[in-house]
């Protein structure tokens, strides 16, 4: 290959030999040692391109000797060889030379970087599928023996991944011969090489017989499962899984439940963690029996645990646990073998504890029913809802609808409904802000009649928070309920005390008034936009603050296409046209705005407006307001000015706007 590199090591050399068809190659090997990282990426991106051009038979006989050959590279060029030699196949020929992909990416598997070994590896798996089982046997399978004899660790561990794509399409005496290698693999020196068998025995023991299960991978599994190195018998646990889903209940309980018993006391928390991870699957497969004989001694265990990441783990499983029992007795287990330790967990000193558990106990409403739900669940319900941490009380508020199913509305509202209007009120105003992502969601559980009594007044209050994000978010939040609750309620109950608003001193209270009508003018129609909301909307375009008078033009932007033609004629083009004569350069920008907005509105109505104050189309005529005074000056400069004070509006609305 280095004759052949060298014969065509530039352009020119092809174009010299008169042979045009070597270009793409000397290109690639131009920009394959080009100093350039990213040129080289570039041009092992364009690899399927060169193969094209190149055919499959030289694609062979020059390309891939030449890749395999320059496998000394940056690892992001190395990965991104690895990916496209995996989708290589149809470029050498098809199936029946897809052996010839085996060697360059048998290198990228042996090379340090973690990375580009599993891709290599990743595209090795995709490549066997193509082979046919002779080619398997006689091109496949070698590579795989060659690479878990290899000297290096990086080499072992890459063979791991490959044992079970080979296995079921392989003879006997080949079978043979992998089971041999993967339990040598197993027993390896190196840590870093049985961590790689033991997070590919549960895979390969999905495609071995049952024999072979019990008579070599279980006793696999009983020794990386008491490996010294807690990292290998974590992975143990995993496997442990797809090895109980192949083993009868007798088998299970004499050749796997006594490894698995020890790794849920291991002295590790690491792998108890992940015995807790892994509880749903585990009691899946090992059935009822063993579940409740073995599996809630142990989870009582795990919750009880002394490291709070496992008793975490474990409380993220308690709902699917209880789930999975059987349902017969399956109220009893819970209430006299699950529920005193959760109700220790309510009260735990870590709050990732407690907000995992809140995160799924309230789902134990539905298994447990009314009655028991009433007595022993509300309390606790109650307890976190009044936790120091706000994170578990925003897990218990955003699965209320559970209980609501359950206890109905009457029992919550008396329990759980004070509660949460104490964390409405709250001083920290992110679990403020929850709450009113949430209150459409309980407005539809609690029905118009008690929303108003009690949760309706809150929602007004948020109006008016020092917080700009509340402000927004109760905005948001009134639109949704005008549409859960309709125009009529609205137009009744919200928009009367919004408008109140308008006359507030406060001119960032003043502003909401505007953003409140901009939500509820498609919500609650044409009619009530043009009584009641227009009016407020051009009285305050008169108002002393800038910041007010411009966001009256961008309302009235807003509600333009409701209006009908007389209100835009009559009412809203001259107040539009005054802001457009303001002082303000802001409010000038955002009139014209306005203006182009609702001069298209009248043409679509066929009332077509030509007055020459009013440009024809958007943006036509905005030189007149933003046309600099001073010789020299440059209109442009005063957009981003113009921007980013509409931004700070929108985003900083607390903040003053002029000192």
């Amino acid at each position: 290959m280095a004759g052949a590199a060298g014969s065509v090591s530039g352009p020119g050399a092809a174009g010299g030999d008169g042979d045009d068809s070597l270009y793409p190659i000397a290109v690639l090997i131009d920009e394959l040692r080009n100093e350039d990282v990213q040129l080289r990426l570039n041009s092992i991106k364009k690899l399927s391109t060169i193969a094209l051009a190149l055919g499959v038979e030289r694609t062979r006989t020059e390309l891939l000797p030449f890749l395999t050959d320059t496998i000394y590279d940056e690892d992001e060029v190395l990965l991104a060889l690895a990916e496209q030699l995996g989708n290589f196949t149809g470029f050498v020929g098809g199936p029946d030379f897809a052996h010839c992909l085996l060697p360059p990416l048998e290198s990228l598997a042996t090379v340090e970087e973690t990375v580009v070994r599993d891709k290599a590896v990743e595209s090795l798996r995709h490549i066997s599928q193509e082979h046919t089982p002779v080619a398997l046997e006689a091109h496949f399978v070698p590579l795989v023996k060659r690479l878990a004899s290899g000297d290096w660790f990086t080499s072992r561990t890459s063979a791991c991944g490959l044992f079970s794509v080979c296995y079921p399409r392989a003879s006997n005496a080949i079978k043979a011969e992998i089971r041999q290698h993967f339990r040598s693999l197993c027993s390896d020196d190196t840590p870093m090489v049985r961590r790689a068998a033991a997070s590919k025995l549960g895979e390969f023991a999905k495609v071995l017989e049952l024999e072979s299960v019990k008579s070599e991978i279980v006793p696999l599994f009983t020794n990386l499962a008491s490996d010294e190195q807690d990292s290998v018998r974590l992975l143990a646990v995993e496997a442990c899984v797809s090895i109980a889903q192949i083993l009868t209940q007798d088998d299970l309980e004499t050749l796997v439940m006594p490894t698995l018993r020890q790794a849920a006391e291991d002295k590790s928390w690491r792998v108890r963690y992940m015995v807790a991870d892994k509880f749903s699957e585990l009691q899946k497969a090992v059935g009822p029996k063993i579940t409740l004989s073995d599996l809630i001694p142990a989870f009582q265990n795990l919750l009880k645990d002394c490291e709070a990441e496992v008793r975490a783990a474990a409380a993220h499983k308690v709902k699917e646990l209880c789930e999975n029992l059987p349902i017969e007795g399956r109220e009893t287990i819970i209430m006299n073998q699950i529920l005193p330790y959760i109700k220790e967990l309510v009260s735990d000193t870590n709050q990732h504890v407690k907000s995992a558990l809140a995160s799924v106990i309230m789902g134990l409403s539905t298994i447990l029913g009314k009655e028991n739900t009433v007595e022993h669940l509300l309390p606790l319900f109650l307890a976190q809802l009044k936790d120091e941490c706000p994170e578990v009380r925003l897990n218990i508020i955003s699965n209320l609808d559970c209980v609501n199913e359950v206890i109905g509305i009457c029992q919550l509202s008396q329990s759980l409904l004070p509660a949460i209007v104490e964390l409405a009120e709250d001083a920290k105003w992110r679990v403020r802000l929850a709450i009113i992502e949430y209150m459409p969601l309980l407005a539809g559980q609690l029905g118009v009649e008690f929303f108003d009594e009690k949760l309706n007044s809150l929602c007004m209050a948020w109006l008016v928070d020092h917080v700009y994000a509340i402000r927004e978010a109760a905005t948001n939040n009134l639109m949704k309920l005008v549409q859960k609750f309709g125009t009529e309620w609205a137009q009744n109950t919200i928009v009367p005390k919004v408008l109140v608003m308008a006359n507030d001193p406060n001119y960032l209270h003043r502003m909401t008034t505007l953003f409140c009508i901009n939500a509820l003018s498609e919500a609650c129609g044409q009619e009530i936009t043009t009584k009641q909301m227009l009016p407020i909307v051009l009285k305050m375009a008169g108002d002393q603050v800038a910041n007010v008078r411009f966001n009256v033009a961008k309302s009235l932007q807003k509600i333009g296409p409701i209006l009908d033609t007389d209100a835009l004629q009559g009412e809203v083009k001259p107040v539009l046209q005054k802001l457009g004569q303001d002082d303000d350069m802001d409010v000038k920008y955002f009139a014209q705005e306005a203006i182009s907005v609702v001069a298209q509105r009248l043409r679509k109505l066929d009332f077509p407006d030509k007055d020459s104050e009013e440009p024809s189309t958007p943006g036509a005529d905005k030189s007149c307001f933003l046309r600099p005074t001073g010789p020299g000056e440059c209109a442009g400069k005063f957009l981003p000015r113009m921007i980013s004070r509409q931004k700070e509006t929108e985003r900083l609305g607390w903040l003053p706007r002029r000192q």
